[in-house]
């Protein structure tokens, strides 16, 4: 939790550009596993953090821009809570660390909505990503729990995504806190990466170690020798000697901020001469991202510049040809990198993605393409500073897609499918960073994570 006049500011800051209405904010319930009173870890919704601080459940907040009042419904705990859950401060205490004096019990929030509502005031919500939260704005507002994301509203996302998306000091800080968690995640990690090790063993000991640093995992780890199922979260493979594992996680602070990083590291510790050649194609491909990453310059074109040293890369290899100029704009590369190069981070570790991607990463100047691979491109603006982005490129051999891709006979005047036939069983790298844009430039944020080969060797070696 940031000092009070931290939400203080958000929440004035958000009343001037919204302008008029009631705000209205939804906390998560809690989500039970398997019956209702074995839930899992809860986890509080983003925008109600950031603009509230409270981390817990059974809460609404309307911010009434006209009347400038904030309010805050919920209830305080009884004795049935207090025997399960131990005395707990009062909500009106809890209310106060974040500069909210007025609270109301849960059941008046529906009557206040009502009343504005037979007012003629607009009430602004946000779209709903959890169904109890669809249904919850049904009961609220009359509106159909199917329908009710059309009448989010738009004022209100693009107000909070213009506040979230620029990080301030604080904010790095938490993120870079993360960060240092998950240097220790993949300290670990990487030392573990030895044949006969079990992908599930090193998938519970980096939950662990996230546990262990008072927060929790951003997301499901990623843990795999099939790096080319881009989100594959089987870990049942046991680690062969020549294996490549691929590594995907983030852990997330107490506050919520997230980190976001990826490596591949070659089991018992050494790179063959062409999984070295097509991790330094990786490698090279995210450096000179990274390097190009400042206020100004639409990440899009960041995007297209790594694609562009990734056909330079397999052209040497010998799996494409022609010009790359034609090879990226025709959208040949998308064969190996089917994905975009990254997205915003923050509270969430895709920041803001339940607001809406057109809304994040694109705006009225940049619209997202249609082209295979370049459509999946979640950040494609103009960056700012104070933006804090993932940069993420890989090189994947898709068995499933060269087929179909080589039965079509699609941009084969750029792709040796002779050449690239050899490779279908050499699964997939990709490299990750967490970035902060800065004045001038870019800082990489968090510890050294070994990238070079001869460091993610060493570290494999429990160097």
């Amino acid at each position: 939790m940031f000092a009070k006049k931290t939400y203080e500011q958000r929440r004035n800051k958000l009343s001037r550009q919204v302008k008029s209405g009631l705000l209205l904010f939804l906390s998560n319930g809690e989500s039970p596993m398997n019956y209702a009173a074995n839930t899992y870890r809860y986890r509080q919704d983003s925008t109600f953090l950031y603009f509230f601080g409270l981390s817990f459940p059974g809460l609404a907040a309307v911010i009434d821009v006209d009347e400038e009042r904030q309010t805050v419904f919920g209830d305080d705990v009884g004795m049935e809570d207090i025997i399960w859950m131990g005395p707990q401060p009062s909500l009106k205490s809890r209310c106060a660390k974040v500069g909210i004096a007025a609270t109301r019990p849960l059941v008046e929030l529906s009557g206040v909505l009502q009343q504005a509502v037979r007012q003629g005031r607009k009430v602004h919500f946000l779209p709903p990503y959890r169904g109890e939260n669809a249904l919850w704005l049904e009961k609220l507002l009359g509106i159909r729990a199917g329908t009710v994301k059309d009448y989010a509203s738009v004022e209100f996302v693009k107000a909070v995504v213009a506040q979230r998306a620029l990080k301030n000091a604080e904010e790095v800080k938490e993120i870079e806190s993360a960060l240092t968690v998950s240097a220790a995640m993949y300290r670990e990690a990487m030392a573990m990466a030895q044949p006969g090790i079990y992908e599930k063993e090193i998938a519970g000991w980096i939950e662990g170690i996230a546990l262990a640093g008072g927060g929790q995992l951003a997301f499901p780890a990623i843990v795999t020798v099939h790096g080319e199922t881009l989100h594959n979260h089987y870990h049942g493979n046991r680690l062969r000697e020549g294996d490549l594992l691929l590594i995907d996680s983030g852990a997330e602070t107490e506050s919520g901020y997230a980190s976001d990083i990826t490596r591949t590291v070659p089991v018992g510790g050494r790179f063959d001469p062409v999984q070295r050649s097509v991790y330094e194609a990786v490698l090279d491909m995210q450096l000179t991202a990274i390097t190009m990453i400042r206020p100004g310059v639409s990440y899009r074109d960041i995007h297209l510049k790594s694609a562009a040293v990734l056909v330079d890369r397999l052209k040497n290899l010998g799996l494409m040809k022609g010009s790359t100029a034609e090879a990226v704009a025709a959208g040949a590369h998308a064969l190996f990198f089917p994905h975009g190069l990254g997205h915003m981070l923050g509270l969430d570790v895709h920041d803001m993605e339940n607001l809406g991607e057109v809304h994040v990463g694109y705006d009225d100047k940049t619209r997202r393409s249609q082209q295979f691979g370049l459509a999946y491109l979640r950040l494609a603006r103009k960056l700012e500073p104070g933006h804090v982005l993932t940069v993420e490129p890989g090189i994947y051999f898709i068995p499933a897609l060269i087929d179909q891709w080589r039965n079509e006979n699609r941009h084969a005047a750029f792709i040796r499918y002779d050449k690239v036939e050899k490779f279908r069983c050499f699964g997939g790298m990709r490299i990750e960073d967490d970035v902060l844009v800065t004045p001038r430039g870019c800082r990489v944020l968090g510890p050294p994570i070994p990238k070079a080969t001869a460091e993610v060797e060493a570290a494999v070696g429990g160097g």
